[in-house]
């Protein structure tokens, strides 16, 4: 029973943690906020193609956060860049690792794409 609360504890402590330091590292838009920016920026989905395909704010490239770490090189860290998936967890990872890259200029899109409302492009 202690060991089970050591480890909830833990897991309390470190979700806390992460959350902090997520809040540093990326600045979190809401859907207007996104909007007004993410045309002068990198838009970037991090969900995986299938993903994608279904449907995607327009103009947005496809880099799954499982390809992030090997494709990273496709992104200018001289330029914004804006975030986005289905609910804001994945995004919130993936800039996460950015920033840990050097890359400073983040944001990605409060409740992720499932909450937007603006264009979408579907694959045929």
């Amino acid at each position: 029973m202690e060991i089970a609360l050591i480890v909830l504890g833990a897991i309390i402590v470190y979700s806390v943690a992460t959350y902090f330091m997520q809040r540093k590292m990326v600045k979190t838009l809401t859907q207007e906020e996104f909007r007004a920016g993410y045309r002068k920026a990198q838009l970037i989905d991090v969900r995986e193609p299938e993903e994608y395909a279904a449907g995607h704010i327009l103009g947005a490239r496809n880099i799954p956060l499982s390809q992030l770490r090997m494709r990273m090189k496709e992104l200018r860290p001289d330029q914004p860049i804006y975030l986005y998936c289905q609910s804001g967890l994945r995004s919130g990872r993936a800039a996460q690792m950015l920033y840990r890259k050097g890359y400073r200029d983040l944001y990605h899109l409060k409740g992720g794409f499932k909450q937007w409302t603006g264009k979408v492009k579907k694959k045929n």
